[in-house]
């Protein structure tokens, strides 16, 4: 819904207007400003539970009456989504992130085959993969407390992204183990663990601030559109950059020195 800026419309007004015609459960986003024909409008995005054709009415009508009573055009769009529609979204978010999750593991096996043990690789790989994920969604809970953030399919697009920048970043420190780990044949692996981590400390660093200022660059200038998306991205990337620094290779060096059942129940 669009409502004239400087007319009082805002979240927790909308919120508070909603509980008191009877939806205490709904949400409201603010998407930003627009413009039309030398007018400024704020935009929401409200959520529901399931209305018929009266109840909306009544409720477009509550808030043009409250924010925008000379205009009847606030409603822009309406759409209904059912309980069954969402549960098939949460499900097919389940099985993409698995089927990422599987497709990753055997690539990395496959592409570190010629190292001693390369499946431990694969393994480490998914590891720092379900950290980042499990960061991001726990995050993600929190904001949608404060900010009213969803789950939904641009949630979904900057999760597989993420993954993907993940084991991107976790694949270029394994490289380097694997280059060590053919030239320093006489070092200790946790060795020549630290020392590729040293090598490619920098790299992954400049590269993950790089990508950061980008991303707050949209926040700030961007749409309201992509602002889950960003979230998203920004809480993944500074999780990746850890994760494959302190986490994948923590899990390495685990499994050689057999002491994985220590860091697992540490």
């Amino acid at each position: 819904m669009q409502f004239p800026e400087g007319a009082g419309a805002n979240q927790k007004a909308i919120r508070e207007k909603l509980q008191a015609i009877g939806y205490p459960e709904s949400t409201v986003q603010n998407l930003g400003n627009s413009t039309i024909d030398d007018e400024r409008y704020d935009l929401f995005f409200l959520r529901t539970k399931t209305l018929d054709e009266t109840e909306k009415d009544v409720l477009v009508a509550t808030l043009n009456d409250q924010y925008s009573p000379e205009q009847t055009n606030t409603l822009l769009s309406f759409d209904l989504v059912s309980a069954v529609i969402a549960q098939e979204t949460v499900i097919n978010a389940c099985w993409a992130v698995l089927a990422a999750t599987i497709g990753i593991f055997f690539y990395v096996w496959w592409a570190f085959r010629k190292v001693p043990r390369p499946i431990r690789y694969g393994l480490a790989a998914i590891v720092a993969l379900l950290h980042d994920t499990l960061i991001v969604v726990g995050i993600f809970a929190i904001l949608g407390y404060f900010l009213d953030t969803e789950v939904n399919t641009m949630f979904l697009i900057a999760l597989l992204t993420v993954i993907g920048y993940s084991v991107n970043d976790t694949i270029v420190v394994f490289d380097k183990i694997r280059e060590n780990v053919m030239t320093y044949t006489n070092r200790p692996f946790p060795e020549v663990v630290n020392l590729s981590i040293s090598e490619t400390m920098g790299r992954s660093l400049n590269t993950s601030f790089t990508l950061l200022v980008t991303l707050l660059a949209l926040l700030l200038f961007g749409g309201a559109t992509i602002r889950e998306f960003l979230y998203v991205l920004i809480i993944g990337v500074i999780a990746g950059t850890y994760s494959s620094i302190a986490i994948a290779t923590q899990v390495l060096v685990s499994w050689d020195q057999k002491t994985i059942g220590k860091l697992i129940s540490s």
